[in-house]
């Protein structure tokens, strides 16, 4: 990933396009920080904002007429204190966005950045261009924005993750806010200076988008920038019916925590790296799917499986989650990323739906090696009902909400945790295909961005709650 490329669009008209000559940014000369407060209240001057604005210079045509934009942003003074912006846009002209009334600002979860958390079939040899959200709801009109949090960026290889130490939720939540403020200033540039700002998060990134807002809340109104909030299959807090969720999250955060007390600043649940272990099982899976695989023991699937094969244990680690985490609880009941039709053997054995398993290979082989672990340690100290930092103020937050969930994710358990904010403008949207009782073969939580059939049955819901907000 390029950090420091030649700067040269002019503010002025601000094509968004091609270079000629420019200053070099080094690592002597990074962008200006902005502290929390500051990020949060817009408190970025005119200079910042160009200097921001000009970084534009990645720019990859798609279909449609439509573009997408990426721009690395230094949000602190480390090597990996980076960030990067994301726009997907239709285009008057090349490198003239259009203007819109309505954007969407998307924060990913665990394992995977934005583009392959709502971008997945650009570039893939597995579906079309156009069948991704982020695609979706561009070619209808919606500026799109996303981030890809700091640990994107941090590239394979990497042995040392001290600098990951202070990586928190409200590290996160802090550098969405300065990336809201950067959407918001390069809007009003390209001419959509009025209209919706709506902030999406997905997973861990909806947990994120409560962070943020909890601290937005602070703000009087006209400096705040969210106009609508759509958290996306996530639990922050379970009900108090659901206590026997909350101890699995205790469970969970007493494992994490420990590992952190021995030093750990890298990983999650599945470990250290995990995003390697899912490179490495989807490559596999697309070299040589029927050939013994190397990752995990014999009878892993039970007594008597012996080794599973390549192919099964994608399968499996997509539509049987909880299987990984043994003896672990997963999130909740019967979770999984992707449902799966069982076999002889009572296990996933195909996708339910998504046709072509090879795409599952390929998502896998995209997500991102590392992942710093104190969000993770802190999203379920707060789902174990602990006390965090994080949501002092929800009642204060009264923007319109959409919850969307998957009934085989976290599906009905994340309408809680909506409850939290101070919204009377709430709409819950559950793709669900299957009663309750069979949430384990239900739509998963990735079968949001990636099933053949999310188009109908999840993104243009979705897309009518933004034209009406």
């Amino acid at each position: 990933m390029r950090f420091w490329f030649v700067v040269c669009v002019s503010l002025v008209g601000l094509t968004l396009g091609g270079c000629e000559g420019g200053e070099a940014v080094s690592r002597e000369e990074p962008l200006p920080v902005a502290s929390t407060e500051a990020a949060l209240a817009g408190a970025v001057d005119a200079d910042a904002v160009a200097h921001i604005a000009r970084r534009f210079t990645e720019r990859e045509p798609l279909p449609g007429g439509l573009a997408h934009y990426r721009m690395p942003v230094r949000v602190g003074l480390g090597e990996h204190d980076v960030v990067t912006v994301h726009r997907v846009v239709r285009e008057n002209a090349p490198g003239r966005p259009a203007r819109s009334g309505r954007a969407v600002f998307m924060v990913h979860g665990d394992g995977w950045g934005f583009e392959p958390a709502f971008m997945s079939s650009v570039g893939s040899a597995h579906a079309p261009a156009d069948r991704s959200l982020a695609v979706f709801l561009a070619r209808e009109g919606v500026d799109v924005w996303g981030i890809d949090l700091r640990w994107v960026g941090v590239p394979a290889g990497t042995q040392d993750f001290s600098f990951m130490a202070d990586w928190t939720l409200g590290t996160h939540a802090q550098d969405v806010g300065a990336g809201l403020r950067v959407a918001h200033k390069v809007r009003a540039m390209t001419g959509s200076a009025q209209g919706s700002m709506h902030l999406l998060g997905w997973s861990r990134g909806a947990a994120v988008g409560y962070a943020y807002l909890n601290q937005e809340a602070l703000l009087p109104r006209g400096l705040r920038q969210v106009d609508g909030f759509i958290p996306v299959d996530m639990v922050v807090r379970f009900a108090p019916e659901n206590a026997e969720q909350q101890a699995w999250a205790c469970e969970r955060y007493g494992v994490l925590s420990e590992a952190k007390a021995a030093g750990r600043t890298e990983g999650g649940l599945l470990g250290p790296a995990p995003g390697i272990t899912l490179q490495a099982i989807g490559q596999l899976a697309a070299q040589a799917p029927d050939a013994p695989s190397p990752l995990l023991p014999p009878d892993v699937f039970g007594p008597g499986t012996g080794v599973p094969s390549n192919r099964r244990v994608a399968i499996v680690s997509a539509a049987s989650t909880g299987a990984l985490l043994a003896p672990l609880k997963p999130i909740t009941p019967g979770y999984h990323l992707m449902a799966g039709t069982l076999d002889a053997s009572g296990l996933p054995g195909d996708l339910t739906f998504i046709a072509d398993e090879a795409y599952l290979y390929e998502y896998a082989q995209r997500s991102a090696p590392y992942q710093s672990i104190n969000e993770v340690v802190e999203t379920e100290a707060w789902a174990c009902g602990k006390n965090v930092p994080y949501d002092d103020h929800l009642k204060k937050v009264k923007v319109p909400v959409l919850y969307v969930g998957a009934a085989g994710g976290m599906g009905q358990y994340g309408v809680y945790s909506v409850s939290l904010l101070g919204s009377t403008d709430v709409t819950v949207q559950i793709a669900r295909t299957m009663p309750e009782a069979a949430r384990a073969l239900d739509y998963g939580h990735a079968d949001l961005f990636l099933a053949d059939d999310a188009r109908e049955r999840v993104w243009k819901p979705l897309l009518q709650w933004v034209r009406a907000h």
